[in-house]
């Protein structure tokens, strides 16, 4: 999904450069509800990727705990769900 998104926000920013009509019909173009879905999607697997590099993090430090295991997998998808929770409710 960010290799599809990375060439999208380029293009946004081209947009900008050639004036101010052009990134407007292109904002206008991102409000399509499979775009804010996609969106929301995306930073909900960019936290998800996050929490769980720090989950392991966690686990090489401190050391492997097998019961602590599935609190921090909980957790990390929880937080991840936080994430793209708030940036969906700001969306809207």
């Amino acid at each position: 999904m960010l290799a599809i998104f990375l060439p999208l926000h380029f293009l946004a920013l081209s947009q900008a450069l050639i004036g101010e009509g052009a990134l407007d019909a292109f904002l206008a173009w991102t409000q399509q509800p499979l775009l804010k879905a996609s969106e929301i999607a995306l930073v909900f697997l960019l936290a998800a990727h996050l929490t769980g590099g720090l989950r392991l993090l966690v686990i090489e430090f401190v050391g492997w705990h097998s019961e602590a295991q599935k609190a921090m997998l909980a957790a990390a998808g929880g937080v991840a769900a936080f994430c793209a929770l708030l940036f969906a409710l700001n969306l809207v």
